[in-house]
């Protein structure tokens, strides 16, 4: 679907009288980042199973319908420490929901640019961004074979979920890194996380209402290239 069909169709989800129940979005508070609200699903699967129903086709993973652990940590971290982006200009690199660009907002940034491929994250970020009061610019590009092109700053909330995605994203960092960008990740311990070449700054504990779904996490980790 379009980037305009995508809005649209979120559009119409939440102006929906009926809009209640697992498989609709909600907009709520971000566990570990109370200060921000997103439109999120209660429950992401049940959301995708009815998306891909009422399109007849299958549907990419509703990655940015969750504010996933690594992103709430790295949200948390900019929020506590705004001089991490104040008057700098921003990239959110597989954005998702949008939580980590809206917290840069919030922390000062001069501008914010939200990153993702997915149209219905694009569309997400815009509603959240709204629903926050900030201004965030959505980009649609792919932009892992660049190296964060003008941005002073390059965040990543938990972007090393599969082998895939980490072939591809630790090189990115890596070379936004290597021109003096700071890079800031987001990380609560993911298998194809390189972490003996990163140095950890801050460490969370997961929000209680995080542990049903990925019991399995203990710590949630904001960490920078070394």
């Amino acid at each position: 679907m379009s980037r305009t069909g995508a809005a649209a169709y979120l559009e119409d989800e939440l102006a929906a009288p009926e809009m209640s129940g697992s498989d609709r979005l909600h907009l709520v508070q971000a566990p570990l980042v109370p200060e921000i609200r997103l439109h999120l699903a209660e429950d992401a699967v049940v959301w995708w199973a009815r998306m891909e129903a009422e399109m007849g086709a299958a549907l990419t993973a509703p990655f940015w319908a969750t504010a996933w652990p690594g992103g709430q940590a790295l949200a948390r971290y900019l929020l506590d420490h705004p001089a991490t982006v104040t008057g700098r200009r921003v990239l959110d690199v597989a954005s998702g929901s949008g939580l980590v660009a809206i917290a840069a907002g919030l922390a000062g940034a001069a501008t914010v640019t939200a990153n993702d491929v997915d149209p219905y994250a694009l569309a997400a970020i815009t509603l959240n961004a709204k629903a926050n009061g900030v201004t965030v610019t959505p980009c649609p590009n792919d932009l892992l074979d660049d190296d964060g092109g003008d941005a002073d700053v390059v965040l990543a909330g938990d972007v090393f979920y599969n082998e895939a995605i980490a072939q591809r994203m630790w090189p990115f960092l890596r070379r936004a890194a290597a021109r003096g960008v700071l890079v800031l990740v987001g990380d609560p311990g993911r298998g194809h996380l390189p972490a003996d070449r990163l140095t950890t700054v801050a460490s969370y504990t997961p929000a209680p209402t995080d542990a049903p779904t990925e019991p399995q996490i203990s710590r949630i980790s904001v960490l920078r290239p070394r």
